[in-house]
Formats: C-alpha cells, sequence, structure tokens
C-alpha cells in the first residue's frame, strides 16, 4: 500500500510539473493589440527625414500619415515625426531637432498594448527592466523596457484607439543576444507576450550572420505581437550584420530590391540563399539598415 501510495504521488507531481511546462502564457492575448501596430523606431538626421521615408514607401508601397514636429520624451525635446504605412511593416520615424534625451534613440520598437500599466507589471514579471516609467505624450502613454540581453522595446499606448491596415506580410524583429543572456531572453520574452517558439536551429547557416563557413543558433518566436527572430552569437559580427533591426518579407526579392535601387537604396549585401529564403541587407537614406527577404518555396 506504501509503494502504491508513493507511486500516485510522484505521478500526481510529474502531471503538475508538465501541466506547467506547457500551459501557455496568459500575457498576450490581453494586452497585444496586433502585429501592425508594432512599429519599428528609426532615428534621422533632419534633413535626411523626407528622403527617407520617401525612399521606404518607393520601395515597399504604402502611404504615410501626416508629419508634425512634438515632442514624444518625458523630458524637454522636439522631434519630427511621422508613421509610415506599408503591407510589410509600420515605421514610427523621428528626426530630432533638439539632442536626443537618453536613453531614447536606441529602443527598436513600439508595441501598442491594450493596458500600459498592465503590460508594465507584466514586462516586470517577465523579467525586464523598466527603465522609463510610463508618461505621457501627445497621443497617449508610454514606457520603455529593457529586457535580459540589453533589448530595449517601447511599449505605448493611444487615447484613441488606432485603426491600421492589416499588413501582408509580417516583420521580424531581429534581436543578436549573446550566448550567456540568450535563454533570459527568450524564457523573458515569452512569458510576456504569450508566444510560441517556432524554430530552434542550433546549427542555423552562418551566411545569414555574415559567416558562411560558420553556424550559429537562430530562434524564431511568434505572438499576436508579431515575429521574433532571436540571433545567438558571439558577437563576431562584420558589418552590416546586427545593425539591422527587422526583416521584411517581400513576395518578389529582385523586383523590391529593383524598386529600392530606385529610390536611391544602397544595397549592402547581396542576395543569398539558405534553406528557407532570400535575402539581402540594404541601407536607405538616412542610414536605415534593414533585412528584405522571400520565402522558398518547395
Amino acid at each position: 500500500m506504501l509503494k502504491a501510495l508513493t507511486l500516485a504521488v510522484i505521478l500526481l507531481a510529474s502531471a503538475a510539473n508538465a501541466g506547467a511546462q506547457t500551459r501557455p502564457a496568459t500575457s498576450s492575448p490581453v494586452l497585444a493589440v496586433g502585429p501592425q501596430y508594432d512599429t519599428t523606431h528609426v532615428y534621422v538626421a533632419p534633413e535626411d527625414f523626407d528622403r527617407f521615408v520617401t525612399s521606404f514607401v518607393a520601395t515597399f508601397g504604402g502611404s504615410l500619415s501626416k508629419q508634425g514636429v512634438i515632442t514624444v520624451t518625458p523630458t524637454p525635446s522636439s522631434t519630427m515625426s511621422q508613421l509610415v504605412f506599408t503591407p510589410v511593416g509600420t515605421l514610427s520615424v523621428f528626426g530630432f531637432k533638439t539632442p536626443v534625451p537618453y536613453p531614447f534613440g536606441v529602443e527598436r520598437t513600439g508595441y501598442l498594448v491594450k493596458d500600459l500599466d498592465a503590460a508594465v507589471r507584466a514586462a516586470r514579471a517577465s523579467g525586464a527592466d523598466v527603465i522609463v516609467e510610463p508618461f505621457n505624450d501627445p497621443f497617449g502613454r508610454d514606457a520603455v523596457v529593457q529586457w535580459p540581453g540589453g533589448v530595449n522595446m517601447q511599449l505605448y499606448w493611444h487615447t484613441t484607439a488606432p485603426s491600421y491596415a492589416t499588413l501582408q506580410t509580417i516583420p521580424e524583429n531581429r534581436v543578436y543576444v549573446s550566448l550567456g543572456r540568450a535563454e533570459a531572453f527568450i524564457r523573458s520574452f515569452l512569458l510576456f507576450s504569450g508566444g510560441s517558439v517556432v524554430g530552434d536551429d542550433a546549427k542555423a547557416p552562418g551566411v545569414e550572420i555574415g559567416r558562411p563557413t560558420d553556424a550559429y543558433r537562430r530562434v524564431r518566436i511568434t505572438s499576436t505581437f508579431g515575429n521574433v527572430a532571436v540571433l545567438v552569437t558571439d558577437g563576431h559580427l562584420p558589418y552590416p550584420y546586427g545593425r539591422e533591426l527587422t526583416g521584411y518579407e517581400t513576395s518578389d526579392l529582385d523586383a523590391t530590391l529593383a524598386k529600392a535601387k530606385l529610390a536611391g537604396v544602397r544595397v549592402l549585401v547581396e542576395p543569398y540563399s539558405t534553406d528557407e529564403r532570400r535575402s539581402a541587407f540594404v541601407q536607405f537614406p538616412g542610414g536605415y539598415i534593414a533585412e528584405i527577404h522571400a520565402t522558398v518555396r518547395k
């Protein structure tokens, strides 16, 4: 009887642990609005502002919001500001006329959330540091968080809920992290986003990070916030790898690059192929670097 009781306790404990391991996080369905509201933050000099937004729309199609000069930080500052809407992703573009207050300028994305205070609490509970506490801006409220590995993201909420068109393809937030902090970042972001790992390749082709004779670890995450590619490296990265914030998926890479060149965009890395995609790296007027790819159909 004692042996049977002991076995029953072990089985119950194992079932409880398995449930804890497989139970999905509950943050994302409550907090996330949709990937079309996740904006890459692009900082350019004011004199390059119009050339940049024009070239981006010429490359991918889309439209621009009304341009303005506003304060988007909790301390005094002034910046040109404009949204760029394209079928492959949304940008928030800033051209500061004053020095950029710390720590702004190094946050990679803005994630629209339904409740900013709840999102900040969830980020803290997931292991993130809140490096800019919530503050008011002309459209709502914002905060900046830092995930393990030093990855900065802005969370924002609008007083009047925005309405953006659904994207044709979901952009890829490309996050480079060190070998020592990768697991902590992945664990924290999954807990916050309620997302799931859809790919974990310990021997991804090194050509993707400019090292064709090597391999590296690539983890892909998807959630209602969008897609994240976690690129785990030793930091030995040739230029321009690691400088891009976002990867954009297009149906025809060559046609997109042709449009980009006509718009004054430089191709930094010519197209290369892996098992999953054809990719290239480009630099837009003003300095913004992006990865562009097309899925390889098998």
